[in-house]
């Protein structure tokens, strides 16, 4: 899990918009624009939720560390609802 950790995170970097944050466990910090938003607006694409917003980290989401599958749909989903 590691090892996807790092490479989940090393892809989402590249994101426009997105800046990651040290993080620990199993899900990645990530500065954005209008957190609740963007959570709402990549969640609704998908049976479990991928993105919350912690309560005491303003502008930001955490993106939970899935497989290799999900976590490229969770990357592809993010950057079609970027670009928009």
């Amino acid at each position: 899990m590691v090892d996807e950790k790092e490479r989940f995170t090393s892809r989402l970097s590249t994101l426009p918009g997105i800046r990651t944050m040290p993080s620990i466990g199993d899900w990645v910090l990530l500065s954005v624009e209008e957190p609740s938003e963007l959570a709402r607006r990549v969640n609704r694409r998908f049976d479990r939720s991928p993105l919350s917003v912690p309560r005491h980290i303003r502008g930001a989401v955490r993106v939970t560390v899935n497989d290799p599958k999900t976590n490229e749909q969770v990357i592809t989903t993010l950057r079609e609802i970027l670009a928009a």
